[in-house]
């Protein structure tokens, strides 16, 4: 769910060697017994630990910088080997983990996924506890079911406005004057009448991407498509003033509605079409890497909030790592993932330079709060925005964002019926109110009751 079709598309596995494991039931995998849930941390050192895990992760940049990162593991842990490959996990995990033939020992997978497949993967709750107060709520929530947390919390992924600097300045708009969605309208209107061929804001074309986006509009607000007990939501003010915005800005001919980052919205972005991107930081993979006659005229912003002095951003998207039930060697995958994401070590051999980002990967920031401090970045500036400081824009609009509750398992799914709508409802076809209704009646009768 968090990965972008460009530049976001990992991660690892334990081994067990010295301790055994203490949990309630029987080893993992043995014949006719009965699997165990909740992990504990192994008990030897650091030093004396050994054995073997394998670990998925999804092909492209983050696989190698992983892959990197995993290097500095293993010298902290010079007893494990870590196999560490590449595969395609929304088309094998799942089914994987069901069989539970050839599981990995730890795999990286969406936090939209993660729920639906609990029963499969080790409860972790007990390794969190120690980091709990110190991740950021949402991902704690994502990952929680029935009060048990099964994923060890990554990325978060923060909205920001994105926004061409020089076309608001030659227009007389200040970015700090767009502090709500209503303001968002009205400097979009002030370009226009400056451009009258420009169509400021870029609304998605993807289902899937325009529903994952709404979904960050509706955190902001404090609400999600579910509540903690799995009770759809939808028909809501909240999201009554998502669909109602969109109107007017399509109704108002302020928005762009183009696939993401496909040639059609490249070329939008680069002419000044475009000028507004509310995305998720991943979107600066675009300025770094795709566009070309602006690449260095684009700059983040917070979000502006729903009403005045609330949230300025919302999560879009995010990944966890997942230990299934039946990994033969899961208390390894943990120690793994403890040094990726709770030891500053791990967190800067992921974040700060390397060879894949030179200046440090700068699509995500960590969900640990102790290394969010916007005073000690560890991405650099980056020179595709102008030499703005990403980090200390994501990291203070991380700061807003509320928890969340756990994500359904039927939630990509539900892109049939609401990701569907609100294209629908971008094109002028269907009202807010028939948003609500249409997708809230073929979500409750064809994935809640059926779940």
């Amino acid at each position: 769910m968090s990965t972008p079709p460009i530049g976001r598309r990992g991660f690892i596995k334990g081994a067990l060697g010295v301790g055994a494991l203490a949990v309630a039931g029987c080893a993992p995998g043995g014949s006719g017994q009965a699997v165990p849930s909740k992990l504990a941390a192994p008990s030897a050192t650091a030093s004396t630990v050994k054995g073997e895990i394998t670990i998925w992760n999804r092909s492209g940049d983050l696989f190698k910088v992983f892959d990197a990162a995993i290097a500095k593991f293993k010298q902290a842990y010079p007893g494990v080997t870590v196999n560490h490959q590449q595969v395609d996990i929304d088309a094998k995990l799942a089914n994987t983990l069901i069989s539970g033939t050839d599981v990995p020992d730890g795999s990286f997978w969406d936090d939209a996924k993660i729920g639906g497949q609990a029963e499969h993967l080790y409860d972790l709750t007990d390794l969190i506890a120690p980091y709990q107060d110190k991740t950021a709520p949402y991902k704690i929530s994502v990952n929680t079911v029935d009060g048990k947390i099964y994923g060890v919390p990554w990325d978060l992924d923060p909205g920001l406005l994105w926004y061409r600097e020089d076309i608001l300045e030659a227009a007389g708009v200040d970015i700090a004057s767009i502090a709500t969605y209503d303001d968002l309208l009205t400097a979009a209107r002030t370009i226009k009448d400056k451009n009258p061929a420009s169509k400021p804001i870029h609304l998605d074309k993807n289902p899937f991407l325009s529903q994952l986006w709404l979904e960050m509009l509706a955190n902001q607000q404090g609400t999600s498509l579910t509540d903690a007990s799995g009770k759809l939501r939808l028909d809501s003010p909240e999201y009554k003033k998502i669909f109602t915005w969109i109107e007017q800005a399509t109704g108002d001919g302020l928005v762009t509605h183009a696939p993401y980052l496909e040639p059609a919205d490249v070329n939008t972005l680069d002419n000044g079409q475009q000028v507004f991107v509310p995305w998720a930081i991943w979107w600066s993979f675009a300025p770094q890497n795709l566009l070309k006659a602006t690449k260095g005229k684009w700059r983040a912003a917070p979000l502006p909030a729903w009403t005045p002095g609330g949230a300025r951003s919302g999560v879009m998207g995010g990944s966890s790592f997942v230990i299934p039930a039946k990994a033969k060697n899961p208390e390894l995958a943990w120690l793994l993932y403890e040094y990726l994401c709770f030891k500053d070590e791990g967190i800067q051999a992921v974040y700060g330079p390397n060879s894949v980002y030179p200046g440090g990967l700068s699509t995500s920031v960590p969900s640990y709060l102790p290394v969010l401090d916007p005073a000690k970045p560890l991405f650099q500036p980056i020179e595709a925005l102008g030499g703005q400081d990403l980090w200390k824009v994501a990291t203070e609009a991380s700061s807003t964002i509320p928890a969340a509750a756990p994500i359904p398992w039927w939630w990509a799914q539900s892109v049939d019926y609401l990701g569907n709508n609100v294209q629908r409802l971008i094109e002028g076809k269907m009202s807010p109110d028939d948003v609500i209704a249409d997708s809230a009646k073929k979500i409750q009768r064809n994935l809640v009751d059926r779940g």
